[in-house]
């Protein structure tokens, strides 16, 4: 089939080199005149794994070209697929639905054939009827044009995965005209057993940020089970592992940690509480706002338990960071967690030196003012307490002998509850986590040298000068 994605971010770029892998002739649509030069030299504008060879054989085929034309778009596709961003509205917590409207209302008019525009994107649920009364007003007369909503249920990391062999495929539909195009496109998903799911459009648009509040929900349950383990002495690991063998509840995302971020959890839980409002029943969802809040507490906590390591005040001291990104295996800062915590010490005065693997570019965009370093030593030479804040492999395979020999002080936070804490308590670490029993006195702050023995200006050894960006611009 000829299918449009218009759009080319997370979302839309892995759609479109996907769908044509998987034999359709697409074309990528992009207002980014930059991105779409990107992606056309099979360059992806972001870090995502196995994207890169995707988009290289899905070039090489033929298949696959990209436009900055709606205009082209409309003349070329028999099905529309809507990926563009659904951001928090500024000062609200309603969605921004402004780039889903101009995909509209730049591309109906254009229209000369039959057509099935398909949204991806995540909305407030009504979006769809709202929509189909729009293009009713721009389409030209005689051209049959219906909508449709398909939801998306992607995790960056494993984009590519998720895509190819979804566990499920959702599609909102008012015909069965709408639903058997569909169910041609995926036709290769559907031979292989994918659950497809034809459902109205309401139901389709509530199945995504349902998901994400469910999700959501776990994870602040999770973390604020973490807190009262800290009051209680209790361990938050086996606690998560004792309610993961039941079966109604399951160990995944029962991880205690640092809390979700990114571009679509936070924002989601808080437009889906909007839009209950609008509809009457935000009781019913008014627990996702106390999620949200236990969400936000585990970044202060973190910054707390870093505080108190280094004697109640970050003044005068070097911290190190590990991880910028929201998550591992992606280069997006969006509200991460780690990120905030960095610049939260940095607004309390501490000398804050970061690293991650794929994300200094675009934290260094987001927060200009912190240092970062390319590699995990330069980060963490002369720190008075590291933070570790992403759970990148890299991290859990670090030596902890090696990295308390160029550390001003032995002093973890591990706010992933990722690395062996046994391990670094017996290469002489202080180790804080969240949830789980630790040692009851903190050693104070080591200045001269201390038992590490580091000589410089600080104290302890010096660090590298320059900061150093790991990624050129995109």
């Amino acid at each position: 089939m000829r299918l449009t994605v218009i759009g080319t971010g997370y979302l839309g770029a892995v759609h479109a080199a996907c769908m044509a892998d998987i034999g359709h002739e697409v074309l990528g649509v992009d207002v980014d005149a930059e991105k779409i030069r990107a992606l056309t030299e099979g360059r992806p504008p972001f870090f995502e794994p196995g994207l890169d060879e995707v988009l290289t054989r899905a070039l090489d085929s033929g298949r696959l070209r990209f436009s900055t034309s709606l205009s082209e778009a409309a003349a070329f596709g028999e099905v529309h697929f809507v990926c563009v961003g659904t951001p928090q509205q500024a000062g609200s917590d309603a969605a921004d639905l402004r780039h889903v409207d101009a995909v509209i209302d730049g591309l109906v008019p254009h229209l000369s054939s039959p057509c099935l525009i398909v949204g991806k994107s995540t909305v407030p649920v009504g979006t769809t009827p709202r929509i189909a009364a729009r293009l009713r007003g721009l389409a030209p007369e005689g051209v049959d044009v219906e909508v449709a909503w398909n939801p998306e249920f992607l995790r960056e990391g494993f984009a590519v995965e998720d895509t190819l062999r979804p566990d499920r495929l959702v599609a909102g539909v008012t015909s069965p005209r709408a639903d058997g195009i569909l169910r041609e496109v995926y036709a290769p998903m559907l031979d292989a057993g994918i659950p497809y799911i034809s459902t109205d459009p309401a139901t389709a648009e509530l199945v995504k940020v349902a998901a994400n509040s469910f999700l959501a929900t776990k994870i602040s349950f999770i973390n604020a089970m973490a807190e009262v383990c800290d009051a209680a002495g209790a361990d938050v690991s086996t606690l998560a592992d004792a309610l993961g063998h039941d079966t109604r509840i399951g160990r995944r995302f029962l991880n205690a940690g640092l809390g979700f971020g990114g571009g679509c959890l936070p924002k989601d839980i808080r437009a889906f509480t909007a839009r209950a409002r609008e509809l009457g029943v935000g009781e019913a969802v008014s627990f996702l706002r106390q999620v949200d809040d236990i969400n936000l507490r585990q970044r202060l906590r973190t910054v707390a338990i870093a505080r108190d390591l280094v004697g109640g005040a970050f003044s005068g001291h070097r911290i190190a960071v590990l991880g910028a990104t929201f998550k591992p295996n992606s280069d997006d800062v969006r509200d991460s967690p780690a990120l905030a915590v960095a610049a939260a010490v940095h607004r309390e005065g501490g000398e804050v030196r970061v690293h991650d693997p794929e994300g200094i570019y675009n934290a260094h965009l987001a927060h200009p003012e912190l240092r970062y370093e390319d590699d995990v030593l330069t980060a963490c030479r002369g720190a008075d307490v590291v933070l570790h804040l992403t759970e990148w492999s890299q991290y859990r395979e670090a030596d902890p002998v090696k990295l308390a020999r160029v550390v001003c002080a032995p002093r973890l936070v591990d706010a992933r509850n990722n690395l062996d804490a046994g391990l670094w308590r017996s290469a002489g670490w202080t180790v804080r986590t969240l949830g789980r029993p630790g040692p009851a006195t903190v050693p104070a702050p080591q200045r001269g040298g201390g038992a590490l023995g580091h000589s410089s200006a600080r104290g302890c050894a010096a660090p590298a000068e320059g900061a150093v960006l790991s990624r050129a611009p995109k």
